[in-house]
């Protein structure tokens, strides 16, 4: 523990934003630079707890006293040390993950929590600025070679585990440049790709091989796969978008979120030359209150969109915890992104109804309700108030209301893994019903957050090390959290 007074003396404090009026006009990241000063500062907050309810938080367990202490300290080679044992990708995480962690921090009992996201981030870009991150390429090669589909953060990471083991491996992408959502989906106001293509260009370093422009069923067979390699990890996220399904959403301006955010990503990057779903001078309704919602907002004010609006189904969350959502649980409290600084509408306790149209068969409008939500029988329900529909303008609609499952593309049928009702792939300890097929990410588990798809892909390789060489000498978390995770995942 480095200063025994820290989280007295200092208050948390994090890198201030770029004014909204200047940061709506490009895409580059939002954040000011924090001086070293005050990042020993926050570093010192930590409390160095008896029980560091921050590492049960963090889906990959990160080590969290450990490195705060080696910031504190100025131990920089240390510090990327104990944080890249348990995260391949801290220059990822340290940006985008909504810091689970920090929820759980003993010091935000009654007061804010160590900025453990902050120290992260600039763990690993010190890290790089002292040359302490470089190439590492595997000692020995055990002849064994395996595929990985799908690049998100998941396959990345599996790859990453994987390749250090020993093994030969391949990472097969569809699209142009590997990333998944990293690239083709958050952002680039949040995570700037050059991010993604410095550790990307380690990882070939090392001896990873890229396979891009490559889609499963098109350019390659999964027989041609499932016949060269020794093993398969499938990591293609949960790309199926839960529909809205209310009459007019087939209208031309309703689109997914996803739709209109990787174009975007793609315009940025010169791979196209704009984006075909402009938000310029239109009056844009984003249905659904998560980080997806958000990034639709922040994206539409940098096209210059003349308003913006976003709908949740909830109710407004309290600004601080009740007594029903005590510490440690995530704290289910009103969140504010820099989008929503930026400028947009937010209306809770919303219903849309339908969406209208003109005979060109383009969207004109939406009609919402409000509406009041009960408990009734031990779970919570709503009623439609009463004289309060009416129909907003409506040029542009994004629908961000979340994933079902994998793409629904024959993708895991031809690897030979069953399915479950929920269209979620069957899986025991990463390992598909075809033994020789693993799973990771959002596409085993469903839904959620970067820093799970890292776990996972993590996970899936110890797998499938033991399963090629009958033991695996990578590291993995404690098995009860193992066990944990696979409760979670059904």
């Amino acid at each position: 523990m480095g200063a025994k007074e820290g989280f007295i003396q200092f208050k948390r404090e994090t890198p201030v934003s770029r004014d909204p009026k200047e940061r709506t006009g490009d895409y580059q990241e939002i954040y000011q630079p924090f001086s070293e000063e005050k990042l020993n500062h926050q570093a010192a907050r930590c409390m160095d707890c008896g029980i560091p309810f921050c590492h049960n938080g963090c889906p990959l367990g990160n080590v969290i006293p450990e490195f705060n202490d080696a910031v504190y300290n100025q131990e920089w080679e240390q510090a990327i040390s104990i944080l890249r044992s348990t995260n391949n990708f801290p220059e990822f995480t340290g940006r985008i993950c909504p810091a689970p962690c920090e929820a759980s921090c003993v010091l935000g009992i009654n007061k804010d929590p160590v900025a453990i996201e902050l120290i992260e981030k600039s763990i690993a870009e010190k890290a790089y600025e002292l040359g302490l991150i470089k190439a590492n390429p595997p000692k020995k090669r055990t002849g064994k070679k395996v595929a990985v589909i799908g690049s998100g953060p998941a396959g990345l990471a599996a790859a990453d585990q994987l390749n250090q083991a020993g093994h030969v491996v391949t990472l097969f992408e569809k699209d142009a440049k590997v990333g998944g959502l990293l690239r083709y989906g958050i952002p680039d106001f949040k995570l700037e790709k050059w991010v993604i293509d410095r550790r990307v260009a380690l990882m070939e370093e090392e001896g990873v091989i890229l396979s891009t422009n490559t889609e499963i069923g098109t350019t390659i067979q999964a027989d041609e796969i499932l016949k060269n390699f020794d093993a398969v990890v499938l990591s293609t996220g949960a790309a199926q978008p839960r529909s809205l399904n209310i009459k007019g959403d087939q209208l031309k301006g309703v689109h997914f979120a996803m739709e209109f955010l990787g174009k975007q990503n793609q315009v940025i990057a010169g791979e196209i030359h704009q984006n075909p779903i402009s938000s310029k001078g239109k009056h844009v309704i984003v249905i659904g209150g998560g980080d997806t919602g958000s990034d639709c907002i922040g994206t539409s004010n940098r096209h210059g969109a003349a308003s913006i609006t976003q709908l949740e189904l909830l109710p407004k969350p309290p600004k601080q915890r009740t007594v029903l959502n005590p510490w440690p649980e995530w704290p289910m409290t009103l969140k504010t992104s820099s989008s929503h600084e930026e400028g947009a509408e937010r209306i809770f306790s919303i219903l849309t109804k339908e969406f209208t149209g003109n005979e060109a068969g383009e969207v004109t409008g939406l009609t919402l309700v409000d509406i009041e939500w009960k408990e009734k029988g031990g779970r919570m329900t709503f009623e439609e108030i009463s004289g309060t529909e009416r129909t907003v303008p409506c040029d542009l609609a994004f629908i961000a209301i979340g994933y079902l499952g994998p793409a629904q593309n024959g993708l895991l049928q031809a690897f030979g893994a069953e399915t479950m009702e929920n269209s979620l792939p069957k899986s025991k300890n990463y390992q598909s019903t075809n033994s020789k097929v693993f799973l990771a990410g959002d596409m085993r588990r469903g839904q959620s957050l970067v820093v799970w798809a890292i776990s996972e892909g993590r996970e899936a390789a110890v797998k499938v090390d033991e399963y090629l060489m009958g033991t695996s000498s990578l590291p993995m978390k404690d098995e009860s959290f193992f066990q944990v995770e696979e409760q979670i995942a059904g």
